[in-house]
């Protein structure tokens, strides 16, 4: 199952939040919501190979995963954006459709970083890729957060040797 869960705390201090909206060329990011469930399940299904192991390298995800199960996930992902204690946002073309990828932003579950961000887009949106991360990454870094990009930035046996954050 996809590595949502309901963290108990806002990530940002005093109510600050990221925007809900980023865009670039050829994409568009927004807050991802329930309603998003079946154009993200597509999506999803469209990219398993990439993103098998893509947010926990020990991680099956998306195997198995079902309609019904994406439609909690995005719930998960709906709420805890209103509550501020993650935020994950789905990407569509300029016009709204089809769904190309997802951005997230979760509290660190390792010490030395508040947060963790991970991105992916599905594979015939490559072309957006370097300028979806440009974007992704800019808006992060005006976050008052120490965020690390596990799996792209620092390789996963380096992130998973740093000492457990007890949140």
């Amino acid at each position: 199952m996809h590595p949502a869960r309901m963290y108990s705390r806002p990530l940002l201090p005093d109510g600050q939040r990221p925007p809900d909206t980023f865009s670039g060329p050829g994409f568009f990011a927004r807050p991802l919501l329930l309603a998003d469930a079946e154009a993200d399940f597509e999506a999803v299904m469209a990219s398993t190979a990439r993103l098998r192991g893509g947010m926990d390298p020990d991680s099956t995800w998306p195997d198995g995963l079902t309609l019904h199960e994406n439609r909690v996930d995005l719930g998960w992902h709906e709420r805890e954006f209103t509550q501020g204690h993650s935020y994950a946002w789905t990407v569509v073309a300029p016009t709204g459709a089809p769904t190309i990828g997802c951005a997230y932003l979760y509290p660190s579950d390792r010490m030395g970083h508040d947060a963790m961000a991970f991105w992916w887009l599905r594979p015939e949106a490559d072309e957006f890729a370097p300028d979806f991360d440009e974007a992704f990454r800019a808006l992060v870094a005006e976050l008052p957060l120490s965020t690390a990009f596990p799996g792209r930035d620092i390789a996963w046996d380096e992130w998973l040797a740093l000492p457990k954050a007890f949140r």
